[in-house]
């Protein structure tokens, strides 16, 4: 399957759509992999976040916990493979569902990050972006041992977020923007949030450019990501699928391999003709 792929994308123009299970071999839970475990509670849900403070206090005390795994991982062969493909030529760039900024930090230099980076705080207010880590250290300072109490009682989570019991978060203090007291929301699409304009017209012209597409490790459940295999469909623009178990874009691809995403790009790296990547980096 690997030279099937490989014969797929060869000297054609390739554009990737990557997802959660591209990054769970970093450390990074996703939701609905085969290594998924259901989640206690559901993600939060953009209403709830802004409309409710007991939601945002919910929130900031698990992602608090949940912060230290996005920030500490690191790429794997998968992140490094595509960043390696792109210097080649072979890869006109990719568009990630990803929240957790591994393409750029593998060395990708034209990534579309269609659900944001948690690595940034939006001031729902002002507009105002800072460092999430500058926010970890508010959030930290205002609620002194609140690691101990992770360490305690918190399960990781997918997207920076942590299983914690809801009489845990009771007393959690959350701060506001220190530029205009407003309500600070990590820069991400929350479910139920619409993608932003400007992000969505950026995935469209790189998506514009693909005379193949290739999916890693995304089920396609979510919309935003399959309305682009929807769309090679209607034009008639080839898909390539590499993930974990079955997806919702099975149908419309021409090649489908089912493997771990650090298994099977850096083997088809060397396929099209390049050094295999450094895994032990």
């Amino acid at each position: 399957m690997i030279d099937d792929l490989a014969a797929m994308l060869a000297d054609r123009r390739v554009v990737a759509l990557t997802g959660a299970g591209c990054s769970t071999e970093s450390g990074i839970p996703d939701y609905r992999g085969p290594g998924a475990t259901t989640p206690r509670r559901p993600p939060i849900q953009y209403r709830e976040f802004m409309d409710r403070p007991d939601g945002r206090r919910r929130y900031w005390a698990r992602a608090v916990l949940g912060w230290p795994r996005i920030r500490d991982a690191t790429p794997n062969p998968a992140h490094r493979a595509l960043a390696g493909l792109e210097r080649r030529g072979a890869l006109a760039g990719l568009i990630t569902q990803n929240v957790d900024g591994l393409h750029g930090a593998a060395g990708s230099r034209r990534v579309v990050e269609l659900h944001g980076a948690l690595a940034l705080v939006r001031c729902t207010g002002c507009g105002a972006r800072t460092p999430r880590a500058d926010l970890q250290r508010r959030l930290l300072d205002a609620n002194p041992g609140w690691l101990e109490v992770g360490d305690r009682a918190a399960a990781a989570a997918p997207d920076g977020d942590a299983q914690l019991p809801d009489d845990a978060v009771a007393g959690f203090v959350v701060v506001a923007c220190e530029a205009c007291g407003g309500v600070l929301k990590p820069d991400v699409v929350f479910f139920g949030e619409n993608v932003p304009r400007d992000t969505t017209d950026a995935a469209w012209a790189l998506f514009d450019r693909a005379e193949v597409l290739l999916v890693v490790g995304s089920s396609l459940t979510v919309f935003s990501g399959y309305r682009f295999v929807r769309r090679a469909a209607e034009r008639g623009v080839p898909v390539a699928i590499v993930n974990r178990g079955p997806t919702r874009g099975d149908d419309a691809a021409q090649v489908r391999v089912d493997g771990l995403a650090g298994e099977v790009l850096p083997a088809l790296a060397a396929a099209l003709g390049g050094p295999r990547p450094d895994i032990t980096r």
